[in-house]
């Protein structure tokens, strides 16, 4: 399997664009895409008191984008399973996964406590977590079952008729998002979110826990990916002009609106951290002693800002601006690492729509003919 190349989407809300509008102009986008051919449209799922998701209904933005497109996978990574009702849930894939003939693809993930706890869910991280696991293997059960018979802590069913089935036999392909351990263990799809330093170990990581789990067999060789924030013009300081207000306000968006309305809350028990993790599971980086980094060290993996025009305002994350030459060069250093997908997210923060077309149509004219 050569590079494919995917789109990671929050949709933010841009300033003096009414939500009708913003609706209308991703669509055009995901058009672009499905043209151009990129592999999948991957959506997230946030909810208020979240701001930097404007479609928290990603079945409901989906569908209507599978009516705009003919190729493009619709990939909503992830569903934050604690928040779904699991027969609900199986209904919407069967639906959308007709929807779209076929074009669907599962993202799941258990999402963040807080967020539980605004929606009136399980704020405990141990049982926002099995409540995850067990929608989970509700979800799996129910899609490739006549009937459904099941009973955990959460939900129970007896012989409960599944009327509706997928379009994709026996089910829609899987996403995890973030940890590649959980994503090769459970013979998912991964999208890892970081930089490219850590990124080679990730992907080694992910390949030697796969072939443990399920084999080295080439047909089924799963898809990896970092998810990539790119911003492109004619020059680099065109680039580094869009990305830098850009960048400062995707990182507002996406950390300070929960912790804020938990500090006036008084809610101090999410104040230490916001998504912290259960018991047991593996850690979300790769051990760089046991997986060595194939990518060479050089300017594109330094963190002094301005190499590769990159905008490098928060630990662990990086937008990438420059030319169109300067992407290919990182993408070159990108495929040193082994990875067999590349995620775009071209617009964010409070990007301008004109900046996000003009970096898809470079990106697509000048950056993918030279990898597909």
């Amino acid at each position: 399997m050569g590079l494919q190349f995917g789109v990671f989407d929050h949709i933010e809300p841009t300033p003096g664009v009414d939500l009708n509008s913003l609706y209308k102009h991703r669509l055009d986008q995901i058009e672009m895409f499905d043209k151009a051919g990129f592999y999948g449209y991957h959506l997230a799922e946030h909810h208020t008191p979240a701001v930097h998701s404007l479609a928290p209904s990603q079945n409901v933005f989906l569908s209507a984008a599978s009516q705009r497109t003919s190729h493009i996978k619709l990939c909503p990574t992830i569903y934050v399973l604690p928040l779904h009702h699991p027969l609900r849930l199986i209904e919407e894939i069967c639906m959308l996964d007709h929807l779209s003939d076929g074009r669907l693809e599962i993202g799941v993930g258990r999402g963040g406590v807080l967020e539980a706890y605004f929606w009136g869910s399980d704020s405990d991280v141990e049982d926002n977590f099995n409540k995850y696991k067990e929608t989970l293997d509700i979800v799996r059960l129910g899609l490739v079952s006549e009937h459904l018979t099941y009973k955990g802590q959460f939900y129970e069913f007896d012989e409960l008729p599944m009327r509706l089935r997928p379009y994709q036999s026996p089910r829609p392909p899987m996403w995890y998002m973030r940890n590649t351990e959980t994503a090769a263990m459970e013979g998912m799809n991964c999208i890892v979110v970081g930089n490219l330093a850590d990124f080679g170990p990730n992907v080694s990581r992910f390949r030697t826990i796969w072939e443990e789990a399920h084999g080295d067999s080439k047909s089924e060789l799963p898809k990896i990916g970092l998810v990539n924030h790119i911003v492109i013009a004619n020059t680099e300081q065109e680039a580094l002009d869009a990305a830098g207000p850009a960048w400062d306000e995707y990182i507002w968006n996406l950390s300070a609106p929960r912790r804020i309305e938990a500090e006036n809350r008084g809610l101090t028990q999410f104040l230490k951290e916001l998504n912290p993790r259960p018991e047991g599971l593996p850690d979300r980086t790769a051990d760089s002693e046991r997986y060595v980094s194939t990518v060479r060290q050089d300017k594109y993996l330094e963190k002094e800002p301005g190499n590769i025009g990159e905008s490098n305002r928060s630990a662990g994350f990086r937008a990438v601006a420059g030319t169109p030459e300067m992407i290919c060069e990182y993408l070159d250093a990108y495929l040193e690492t082994g990875a067999n997908y590349f995620v775009c997210a071209f617009h964010f923060g409070n990007m301008p729509d004109e900046v996000a077309q003009r970096s898809i149509r470079l990106f697509v004219d000048k950056v993918m003919p030279k990898y597909v």
